[in-house]
């Protein structure tokens, strides 16, 4: 399989590596110097630039007709469109806040988790994620993701970094040293706590799983998510 880097930063070198030692080929290494030059060649594209270089990356692909896996966060304002987009020119698309197969198996347990503890009213609900200090956004693309898996299965509404009001979800956010990823939920009442926590020990997680998602989705049209390729929906 012939595949696009979109973004040659720390984490496009692990993907880079991933994909050599899976038997790929590597046909375009895009970074803010150069152009899209050979990304037709490509059977599949690997978006892990920044938020201000995603659209481009992912529009460039649509039309050049190569299925795209993005894992840039921050750029979400513009997803609507992206998806249209995708539609329009038949294309293949995932987007995901992490590609890490620990973390979407996390994300089926923070679902299953709300759905319970929407009963029991007297616990309430806080969110924190540690990053590396060169992450840009915040909160994290996955600790929102978290969010709204709440919100989903929950009579929670919304999300803040302030001071929380009735039915918000407070996520707390750090930016310490070198940390790849930490994400915890809590439910605290007067008497207990029940948490769950997802700690990624390097970067070969997310490069995996992003790397596993391009191989699935070669041949395919449309817009998936990473339950479609991890089958977790079964």
């Amino acid at each position: 399989m012939k595949i696009a880097l979109l973004g040659y930063g720390k984490m496009g070198q692990v993907i880079e590596r991933i994909a050599l030692e899976r038997g790929h080929e590597i046909v375009l290494k895009k970074d803010e110097f150069n152009t899209y030059d050979g990304l037709s060649e490509a059977d599949v594209a690997i978006d892990f630039s920044v938020p201000t270089a995603a659209v481009s990356n992912i529009s460039n692909c649509f039309h050049a007709n190569v299925p795209v896996i993005s894992g840039t966060t921050g750029w979400l304002e513009h997803y609507d469109e992206m998806l249209a987009l995708c539609k329009e020119k038949n294309g293949g698309f995932i987007s995901s806040s992490n590609f890490s197969l620990g973390v979407n198996i996390f994300f089926e347990l923070n679902e299953y988790l709300a759905k319970i503890m929407s009963k029991f009213d007297s616990y309430s609900i806080d969110m924190e994620e540690i990053h590396h200090t060169q992450k840009l956004d915040a909160p994290s693309g996955t600790a929102i993701s978290l969010a709204k898996g709440v919100i989903e299965n929950s009579s929670y509404t919304n999300w803040t970094l302030e001071k929380p009001e009735a039915n918000q979800i407070h996520i707390e956010t750090k930016r310490i040293g070198t940390v790849p990823g930490t994400h915890t939920v809590t439910y605290n009442s007067a008497v207990d706590a029940i948490e769950i926590k997802h700690t990624a020990h390097n970067r070969e997680g997310f490069a995996l799983g992003a790397v596993i998602a391009a191989e699935w989705i070669v041949g395919k049209h449309g817009v998936f998510t990473m339950k479609d390729v991890l089958d977790l929906d079964s």
